[in-house]
């Protein structure tokens, strides 16, 4: 009986992993902010997604733009760990590799799980073909092969990294692959086969330094009472099981897609922390209750440079979507919000916030976001005019940014413990 207390006990005090996700349509600055709270962890675990998501950061002179590498890259004692929830196209992660490493980033400090698939030019080229054949219906996918390779994946003729270490079969399966999708693939410019298995085999020889038993790689991390921050990648509301079906990314986005994507149990998790933009955009297809299409919207856009890190795609803008926030909130069981943009604001003299939905006279949850005759209901705040790139302390804001601030804060029911005024790392306003 005292063996197995104390066995409890001990997992009772285990170093927890904290996560850090976006609760809207993606975009929100994830990168920034995984790039600040790095500084007090010792790894950075990116748990799903491939490299359709952008995070961009700058520090000082350097800004770099990331697509499937952690965004702690920028903090030289951490570990940089990739998943086995995730998609990668080894090309793509190749080419990111080298550009790191050429700006001097130490690049030895990255893991890949063994679990994670691969995303090969077959998977593009079908990305490619359905988006055409959907016509009018696209999703607005990036194109990139993501959704294929986690089709493969489900159908469970994905190739994983593990498959490194066995060359033949690495090269078998890719064959097996092609052959299937021959009829499908016909007339897309796709490269020939001995091309797409020779330039896997050589990808496969210089990546393989980097696989690790992922799941033996999490667990020994915690073993060792290291400091682990998760990442996730899109936005909440992009989720393939509770965002805006059938306008998703193909992966679970949400804070419980973490366990499943690098296999650790949800005793694992501490704390959730939710980056949200001061104000809503989405890239693609698909339901955005708050969209503005008047010069206001237009105005987000040039102010917050809204456009997409991947594909330069501009992204609709509208005012802070409380509604889809308090979802995303409940989907992910919050601990604290960080808000991204809020110097984008600045200079509107009124700025609203959708704080309910309206379908046929009747108040209406998230899940009416894509109903035609949905109404929202908008409420004006005060702007403010003065410039906050300079302030660090909440007293430092102007009196209307703090309203606004604690606006957001009621209507999420989550306390608000960062804000971003600019894109530079120390542009932050801390509350806690």
């Amino acid at each position: 009986m005292t063996s197995r207390h104390n066995s409890h006990a001990t997992k009772d005090k285990m170093t927890k992993a904290d996560i850090i996700v976006g609760i809207q349509w993606g975009d929100e600055g994830k990168g920034r902010v995984v790039d600040l709270y790095a500084q007090n962890y010792d790894v950075v675990a990116r748990f799903g997604g491939g490299d359709n998501a952008g995070h961009q950061i700058k520090v000082g002179d350097v800004e770099i733009a990331l697509r499937i590498v952690p965004s702690g890259v920028l903090n030289p004692k951490v570990e940089l760990f990739i998943g086995g929830g995730t998609v990668i196209n080894p090309i793509g992660l190749l080419e990111e590799l080298d550009r790191l490493a050429a700006i001097g980033v130490d690049i030895s400090r990255v893991r890949i799980s063994d679990r994670a698939h691969l995303v090969l030019p077959y998977h593009a080229a079908q990305d490619r073909a359905n988006e055409r054949a959907r016509g009018t219906a696209a999703i607005g996918t990036t194109g990139r092969g993501i959704g294929p390779a986690y089709v493969d994946k489900v159908a469970r003729t994905g190739i994983t990294f593990g498959e490194f270490a066995r060359r033949e079969s690495l090269a078998e399966k890719i064959r097996q692959n092609l052959l299937h999708r021959a009829a499908l693939l016909e007339g897309e410019n796709l490269a020939s086969e001995a091309d797409i298995v020779g330039e896997t085999l050589d990808a496969a020889q210089r990546l393989s330094p980097y696989v690790v038993d992922g799941v033996a790689y999490i667990h020994e991390q915690f073993v060792h009472d290291k400091r682990v921050l998760i990442e996730g990648a899109q936005g909440s509301l992009l989720d393939v099981g509770y965002g805006t079906y059938p306008y998703v990314t193909s992966s679970h986005t949400i804070a419980g897609g973490a366990c499943i994507g690098l296999g650790i149990g949800p005793t694992a998790i501490g704390r959730v922390i939710g980056v949200v933009k001061a104000y809503c955009t989405r890239v693609g297809g698909g339901p955005f209750p708050s969209e503005l299409h008047d010069e206001r919207g237009e105005r987000l856009r040039k102010a917050g440079g809204e456009f997409g890190t991947v594909t330069g795609r501009p992204r609709r803008c509208g005012w802070f979507d409380a509604v889809a926030g308090r979802y995303a909130v409940q989907l992910n069981g919050l601990s604290a919000l960080a808000i991204t943009k809020l110097d984008v604001l600045t200079g509107f003299e009124r700025i609203g916030i959708v704080t309910d939905y309206r379908l046929r006279g009747q108040a209406a949850g998230f899940s009416a976001a894509g109903a035609s005759d949905l109404e929202v209901v908008v409420e004006e705040v005060e702007g403010w005019s003065e410039p906050i790139g300079d302030a660090r302390t909440m007293a430092a804001l102007p009196q209307a940014a703090r309203r606004y601030i604690a606006r957001l804060e009621e209507k999420l029911a989550t306390p608000v413990e960062l804000v971003s005024v600019g894109r530079e790392r120390n542009e932050l306003v801390r509350l806690d």
